[in-house]
């Protein structure tokens, strides 16, 4: 018995030892345990893109872009789903899909002198802390990926604001050198979005910064000027635009917003914006992107539907509304019409060189200098114009008619907000939302827009329109509610909260 003891022992001594150098995965070339930054990079943009366009579905019905076909509709209401996931992707994305991907692309990135792979991953990251905390308020940031922590404290907003500003430095500082193993054909491998061009990144990590400085327009601190040094050196035309691009062949590799993926099935254009192509906000001008980017009614009539009252026509085939996409006139009810930013193959925009020019023109404009704010508001105009496929005649004949400002004495506030917002309906929800909180959702700024009140709103709300979303449900409300108690994230009306970077 002792000798076959001592046999057993050595066999599974010499099972364990060759078993060990056998499932040692990091001697395996194919079976890499350290991911590498191009690798990576594909997967962090596409979490991007995922995090912004899931939300925006619930932001759009806030800002009013679009609403439910349904009436009474929660976040048509300014409210939110209790116990439900629903709008916590952002959340999601900012600690999960990019969360310790973003912290192992930069660690590849500085151990091998691939600074290029880690300025971009420090410029993501910057980028969300930015957008998430935009959209959610407090957030945890000092204790993030603490090992063996189980509970986590929040943070406040301004700290966020100010690890943006470092991260983005940081971005900087990687992306302007040129020793280690920098490489464009290198970093073109996974960069699906500027194909390598460490230029167009720069320019991307001052468009952050941008949003980050303009964002405080209420604040005493706010700096006009330094909101328009950062937009001179971030994106220069389209040609920069930051677009997340799909194959679009299924719902695997489909835009968020296109027919096949079917994500907006039961939302309509709304009234609002209808109303600001029709010629009913703008001097009875018909602005040639409605028919680029909205879509007709069976019978040819542009129509949208007013918040909280669903699609009053739904059962009527002559005047239903239309959805985002619709059927194309003349051809067979089945075939989807998918314009504008809601083709399967649309690149998805998360920064764009028009809504820079309108930041650039709000600064300008409280600067005092209206006749440069001009400047930069037509260039947004034309940008946007361009972008959505106008025409040249459409281009020039839109410039010429009442609907834009031509002598500065005459450019007002609104002129330039409400061209922000149709420039970025649909694709910049979370961005429009962040002007309209700044500017209390008014209706001398947004002309013709008009708060849900009283019953209109959530029986939550206390009679107050949305300011922020909620933490992701299964995220904070399922393990980390002492947390949420500090900050008063468990009280029915969180989600009205003025956050810190619209209060004066």
């Amino acid at each position: 018995m002792k000798k076959i003891k001592i046999l057993a022992m050595l066999f599974a001594s010499l099972w364990l030892s060759s078993c060990e150098k056998y499932l040692d995965i990091n001697q395996d070339p194919s079976n890499p345990q350290v991911a590498e930054g191009h690798v990576l990079l594909p997967p962090l943009l596409a979490g991007m893109m995922r995090g912004e366009a899931f939300d925006s579905r619930y932001i759009g019905q806030y800002i009013q872009n679009w609403h439910s076909s349904g009436g009474g509709n929660t976040w048509d209401r300014h409210g939110y789903v209790a116990g439900s996931d629903a709008a916590g992707e952002k959340w999601r994305q900012h600690y999960f899909a990019l969360g310790q991907n973003i912290v192992l692309a930069i660690r590849d990135g500085q151990e091998k002198g691939k600074w290029d792979y880690s300025g971009v991953a420090k410029a993501i990251q910057a980028w969300s802390w930015q957008s998430t905390t935009d959209y959610h308020g407090e957030m945890i940031l000092k204790q993030m990926f603490e090992p063996n922590r189980y509970v986590f404290d929040f943070d406040k907003q301004e700290d966020v604001y100010a690890e943006v500003v470092r991260g983005c430095n940081d971005a900087l500082t990687d992306l302007a050198r040129t020793d280690g193993i920098v490489s464009m054909i290198s970093l073109a491998r996974g960069d699906l979005v500027y194909k390598g061009d460490r230029t167009k990144w720069i320019k991307f990590v001052y468009g952050i910064l941008a949003r980050n400085a303009n964002h405080l327009s209420n604040k005493s601190t706010y700096n006009p000027d330094k909101v328009i040094e950062y937009v001179d050196k971030s994106l220069a035309s389209n040609a920069d635009n930051f677009n997340v691009p799909h194959t679009g062949t299924s719902t695997a590799d489909g835009n968020f917003f296109g027919p096949t993926r079917n994500n907006m099935g039961s939302y309509r254009q709304s009234a609002y914006m209808v109303s600001l192509l029709n010629g009913t906000v703008f001097k009875d001008v018909k602005d040639p992107r409605l028919a680029l980017m909205l879509t007709p009614s069976v019978d040819g009539t542009y129509r949208g539907v007013n918040t909280t009252f669903g699609d009053p026509n739904s059962g009527t085939a002559a005047t239903r509304i239309a959805t985002l996409w619709n059927t194309v006139p003349g051809v067979a009810t089945t075939a989807l019409d998918g314009r504008y930013i809601f083709s399967d193959k649309a690149d998805y925009p998360l920064m764009t060189y028009f809504e820079l020019q309108f930041i650039k023109a709000e600064a300008l404009f409280k600067k005092g200098d209206k006749a440069k704010a001009l400047e930069a508001y037509k260039n947004g105009i034309i940008a946007h114009l361009a972008y959505a496929k106008a025409t040249a005649k459409e281009q020039t004949d839109y410039l010429a008619s009442a609907a834009v400002v031509d002598v500065d004495a005459d450019l007002k506030l609104s002129d330039i907000m409400l061209q922000k917002y149709i420039a970025l309906w649909g694709h910049g929800c979370l961005e429009t939302w962040v002007d309209m909180r700044r500017y209390n959702y008014s209706n001398e700024v947004y002309t013709g827009f008009t708060l849900p009140i009283g019953t209109q709103l959530s029986a939550d709300n206390g009679g107050k329109p949305a300011q922020r979303v909620r933490p992701r449900y299964n995220s904070e409300y399922v393990w980390n509610r002492n947390s949420l108690d500090i900050i008063g994230g468990n009280n029915f009306d969180y989600h009205t909260y003025e956050l810190w970077f619209t209060k004066k």
